[in-house]
């Protein structure tokens, strides 16, 4: 069996684990990284940058449309085959070759397999072609899997072979009927995305009461609008009872049960993200795996934390519980930040709720017409700061960092009211939101 030693093994080369690798080998320890697929990860295969570079066609489209002048120029159809071709090529045709260079730049080892613990501080890690290697790390090994798609529970479901975001981020040709099992943010991203593509029927079939059930009530409601009004058919509070197909698959074991860890479930974490009860404190999850916060960002801010933690920083996670930001894409964007209103209530805040329409500052005007959606902001009284904050309306995912920042910093309203926005910007919503509260 073949053997190497290193300061440092991470399973993953998705954003969480470059992130780790990256600033780790910047610290000057020894790194080795474990992929089984492709380097980059899900984000940029198979997730974030394939469905955003597929949404964008539709997005820029919507917006034309939006302002006169513009929309009288758009008199053709999308082509739905440059769509996918740009989406080959943001992707790589799925070529991970142009990440290589960094790993390599900085001195990181890339070690192709399936990764899995076999025992305190080593990862055992099997090659395609069925050889096996055994990595040992000195200090630390760091979890960094991410996670697959969930498949409910329903009869006939997994063998139906339906598609998941991987297959449909990929997809080749258009399907003339999709039917879009749930309405979180990549269903609903998706669902929209495809029917601008060119779908002639797509159906959302959502078990909860609304889109979008963990964001605040009316962003679900307004985006249920948007959709009726492009032909997107929503069936809320109804669920599939069974499916038919064939089909294939199943997990792939990490060997969590050797260090004690159950697996099939997120590793419990502490705040330097260390794997909860695993003596020695040496094993790290990062990313996805920890159920923290499922993000992208979120990811590569785990691995941040991560690496500062191992290479004996004073760090904590200060972000994944009540600061999360996070986008869904559509037309009208949800964008929102830290906690909802039922979610402030419930940890026991006593809070304040003010809103305004996005649409109603020159900023959104200057936009084009029928621009809408709605701004909210949670305000702890007591604190008198910012708990979370929603905007919903076309292209606002820029705008969602002020917020975060302002929660992050936990920045007063009073101080707020001098943070003085650009004319015309829909940052102007700010202004409108602090003079709601009184100020």
């Amino acid at each position: 069996m073949v053997t190497g030693s290193y300061d440092v093994v991470v399973i993953g080369a998705g954003p969480a684990g470059e992130q780790a690798v990256g600033r780790l080998a910047d610290g000057g320890l020894t790194v080795a990284v474990v992929e089984r697929e492709l380097v980059g990860g899900e984000c940029s295969y198979w997730g974030c940058i394939p469905s955003k570079t597929l949404i964008r066609p539709g997005d820029v489209l919507a917006a034309a449309r939006r302002a006169p002048g513009a929309a009288q120029a758009v008199t053709g159809q999308l082509d739905t085959a440059a769509a996918f071709a740009q989406r080959d090529y943001m992707t790589s045709n799925w070529h991970d070759d142009g990440h290589l260079p960094w790993l390599e730049g900085k001195g990181i080892d890339l070690v192709r397999g399936t990764g899995r613990l076999a025992g305190e501080r080593a990862v055992e890690v099997e090659a395609a072609d069925g050889t096996t290697r055994q990595l040992r790390a000195a200090h630390a090994v760091v979890l960094a899997t991410g996670t697959g798609p969930l498949i409910p529970p329903i009869p006939g479901l997994r063998e139906a072979g339906p598609w998941d975001n991987r297959s449909i981020t990929s997809a080749k040709e258009l399907p003339r009927r999709l039917l879009v099992l749930g309405g979180g943010a990549v269903g609903v991203e998706m669902a929209q995305a495809f029917k601008r593509l060119g779908c002639a029927e797509v159906v959302i079939l959502e078990g909860a009461g609304r889109l979008l059930a963990r964001e605040e009530p009316f962003a679900g409601e307004e985006l249920r609008a948007a959709f009726g009004a492009e032909g997107i058919t929503v069936v809320t509070g109804a669920r599939m009872t069974a499916a038919r197909r064939v089909g294939s698959g199943g997990p792939v074991g990490l060997g969590l049960e050797c260090v004690g860890l159950e697996p099939g479930r997120p590793v419990p974490v502490d705040g330097q993200l260390r794997a909860a009860g695993v003596a020695g404190g040496w094993l790290y999850a990062i990313g996805d795996c920890n159920g923290l916060a499922p993000f992208t960002h979120m990811g590569k801010y785990h691995g941040r934390v991560a690496a500062a933690a191992i290479l004996g920083r004073e760090v904590a996670d200060a972000a994944s519980h009540a600061i999360v930001p996070r986008v869904t894409f559509t037309d009208p964007q949800v964008c929102a930040v830290g906690r909802t209103e039922a979610e402030a209530r419930a940890a026991g805040l006593r809070v304040t709720v003010v809103t305004t329409a996005t649409g109603e500052v020159p900023g959104a005007y200057t936009q084009g017409n029928g621009v809408g959606g709605t701004s909210q902001l949670v305000i702890d009284d007591d604190r008198r700061t910012v708990a979370g904050a929603t905007f919903t309306g076309p292209g606002l995912q820029e705008l969602l960092h002020s917020a975060t920042v302002a929660i992050c910093g936990g920045v007063t309203v009073d101080r707020l009211w001098h943070a003085v926005p650009s004319f015309p910007t829909v940052s102007e919503v700010w202004l409108h939101l602090l003079e709601a509260y009184g100020l």
